[in-house]
């Protein structure tokens, strides 16, 4: 589209023309392409919100969600893990040891499927017998090393054998020592609930766990749609541009070019 210009809009052009038109240029220069995939992957919808898009609010108000519900899902399960732990020791571990100390989640399993640890060992004396109930945690122990070590687990080898002195050192390294055992003899409601309460920790911080796993594909969604937004934008956006020129007989020409 080309329009012809007096000269006092010529001048008028000459000064304010470029100014303006650069500082349009400026507020609407958009954000370097590559930078807005980044900006999304560290923080869902920024890159969006760089290439002025509304749905970046949609991905940032997702991030504030489940990072919320991942820290109270988290909270609520350690709630429930200091609630266990402080019941069995409170309950079934106290009579054994003076001293409380916490140890794996493998040993609060092992007391939710047992009532009792068992002996660690069952000689009175000097010599060295493991628990035989098989009511117990030790007692299964002991079970499971004479079936894996010994021909017959019901008839015992020489104590001298490699059967007996090899099923030995399995108990010994897998049994309770007498810092760690319980009972919950004659507790069996507060068993009970001891049991619940460690199915909600452990149920919590699983259900924490997939927070976690939607956080990560918030952020890798949002990125996604970042890269693809402004590679698109970069192919198909086509800015307008003014040009204007003084003719050869002193008029002006107005020129406006879009590429397509």
């Amino acid at each position: 589209m080309r329009a012809r210009l007096g000269p006092a809009a010529l001048i008028a052009l000459t000064l304010a023309g470029p100014t303006r038109a650069a500082a349009q240029r400026a507020d609407t220069t958009p954000a370097p392409p590559n930078l807005r995939p980044l900006a999304s992957l560290l923080l869902p919808g920024a890159g969006q919100l760089l290439g002025k898009q509304d749905r970046g609010a949609v991905y940032l108000a997702t991030e504030i969600y489940l990072l919320s519900r991942f820290l109270q899902l988290n909270r609520e399960a350690k709630r429930d893990a200091d609630r266990f732990q402080s019941l069995a020791y409170d309950i079934a571990r106290r009579s054994f040891s003076p001293t409380r100390r916490d140890t794996v989640f493998e040993y609060y399993e092992q007391m939710e499927r047992f009532a009792e640890s068992g002996r660690y060992d069952a000689d009175t004396g000097s010599a060295f017998k493991p628990e035989n109930d098989t009511r117990t945690y030790n007692g299964s122990v002991w079970l499971l090393a004479r079936r894996t070590f010994w021909s017959d687990p019901d008839t015992q080898p020489d104590l001298t054998s490699p059967q007996y002195q090899n099923a030995l050192r399995f108990y010994q390294a897998r049994a309770i020592g007498p810092d760690f055992q319980w009972s919950w003899r004659d507790h069996s409601l507060e068993h009970e609930v001891f049991r619940e309460t460690i199915r909600h920790s452990d149920d919590g911080f699983r259900r924490a766990q997939n927070q976690v796993g939607l956080l990560l594909a918030n952020h890798v969604v949002s990125a996604v749609d970042a890269l693809i937004s402004s590679r698109l934008a970069a192919a198909a956006g086509r800015p307008a541009t003014v040009h204007t020129m003084v003719g050869p007989h002193g008029g002006a020409r107005l020129q406006v070019s879009i590429a397509f």
